[in-house]
């Protein structure tokens, strides 16, 4: 038996021993890697089971491990009075996080169970969307009035030192009687200023700041022009709202990357393979059930053609080069355009630009990938006339697909659909049907 598969068995018969005491010596030496892989392996039940026997704060460690979507389907399952107790002991951010992938009876059920000021807390912080800054940013953070002198801020900083231990303090921050933020504090600054100095005279004034609502790419070209690990976040009057760190941005763009491709790969949701096998097979079969539909209507076109296909036999085994080439060629344009998309240099509205810059390269990339497969295939079937419809079809077939897969992502965005889906089935069934199309009516024309 293996050291994994120990650790498994261990963690069942102290679940079953209650001996709760050794359960969380052993999962507070575990690594993060071990703990997911521990979860995975365990039943549904054992998760549940073992997730309730440990403290709060634990547990809330744990969950912060864990794959986001697994953590959020343990809270969902938990009895209520658990989940607000284990929610309670994570920050603000994460408390936001996970109320806002409940439905809505459960969040609002979690909230009423925690303290009033923090459940409001919560509320403002789950109405930002997940990549923008209001999102992103820490709510927990060092404030004080303008008006306040050296002495009163290290009193207040004494008096409340166990809250402010779990903070993540780079500097405090000054603002005035709305709220509105008007300076940092270095922490430095403040303990070599004398006792009776007010702080708006140490503060560094009007200092740079982002509102809740600017987008990730905007996030990430801040960042990249300053060289802050963190910055205050504003909300629409000036008023100070939370703290936003680099290395959130870095997580967030790392998230939203993932998240792509898996919607690319016709994942809408994540997966684990930890989940049920039917919530994992329903998942899948959303988006392969659309597909089998729309690759019927490519499908159609060889049925339709398919005496023309008799009497050339040798065409068949290029169709599936000619739709996998302009496949590739046309999801390369869709990457260029995700890519340009994300750091802002497109918008939906420039579809004609990226239409007209898509083709040349098309046309350039079609002449040269259509003259190589003409060649072969005169080459391997002695027949010119093949080789020509063939590298025709090619060549025609890899300047739509580079066009449509330039375009298609800012068609989406448009329209308020995920750009990430465009080199899903739409782009694939629209490469295989103008593919078969025009090979078969070229072959129709010239070959029979």
């Amino acid at each position: 038996m293996n050291t994994e598969s120990t650790l498994q068995e261990k963690i069942r018969d102290l679940l079953e021993s209650k001996d709760l005491a050794q359960l969380e010596y052993v999962l507070e030496a575990m690594h993060g890697d071990e703990l997911n892989r521990l979860f995975a392996a365990l039943s549904p039940h054992d998760r549940l089971d073992l997730l309730g026997s440990l403290p709060p704060a634990l547990a809330a460690d744990v969950l912060h491990v864990l794959p986001f979507v697994q953590a959020t389907e343990l809270v969902e399952e938990l009895p209520l009075e658990e989940a607000v107790s284990i929610i309670d002991e994570m920050p603000a951010q994460d408390q936001a996080d996970f109320v806002g992938e409940l439905d809505e009876e459960q969040a609002e059920a979690i909230l009423s169970g925690m303290d009033a000021e923090d459940a409001e807390q919560v509320r403002s912080l789950v109405r930002y969307d997940d990549f923008c800054a209001g999102g992103l940013m820490d709510a927990e953070f060092v404030a004080f009035p303008l008006h306040l002198s050296v002495a009163e801020v290290i009193t207040l900083l004494r008096a409340n030192a166990e809250k402010y231990a779990d903070y993540q303090i780079q500097y405090a921050y000054v603002t005035d009687r709305l709220s509105r933020l008007v300076g940092v504090l270095r922490l430095r600054d403040l303990l070599l200023a004398p006792n009776d100095v007010l702080i708006d005279q140490i503060m560094i004034p009007k200092p740079l700041s982002l509102p809740a609502s600017e987008p990730l790419d905007k996030l990430r070209e801040f960042f990249q022009e300053h060289n802050f690990l963190g910055v205050p976040v504003v909300g629409i009057k000036g008023e100070l709202v939370g703290v936003l760190n680099r290395n959130s941005v870095e997580e967030a763009l790392g998230e939203r990357s993932t998240d792509d491709y898996l919607k690319s790969q016709g994942l809408i949701r994540e997966e684990l393979r930890s989940m049920p096998l039917w919530t994992r097979s329903k998942r899948r079969l959303m988006w392969l059930s659309l597909n089998i539909v729309l690759n019927f209507f490519a499908a159609s076109v060889i049925s339709f053609y398919q005496d023309t296909l008799a009497q050339v036999i040798a065409l068949a085994m290029f169709l599936p080069v000619i739709s996998d080439m302009s496949g590739c060629s046309g999801n390369q344009a869709v990457a260029v355009s995700m890519r340009e998309l994300s750091l802002g240099l497109i918008k939906s509205g420039d579809i004609f630009r990226v239409f007209l810059k898509e083709i040349w390269v098309g046309i350039i990339n079609g002449l040269l990938l259509g003259t190589l497969i003409s060649l072969i295939a005169m080459l391997w079937h002695s027949n010119v006339m093949l080789g020509i419809v063939v590298g025709l079809a090619l060549m025609i077939n890899t300047v739509i697909a580079v066009s449509l897969g330039g375009v298609l992502p800012l068609i989406m965005r448009r329209f308020h659909f995920d750009p990430a889906l465009a080199s899903g089935p739409l782009l694939t069934t629209a490469t295989d049907l103008c593919g078969f199309l025009i090979a078969l009516s070229l072959t129709a024309r010239f070959l029979t």
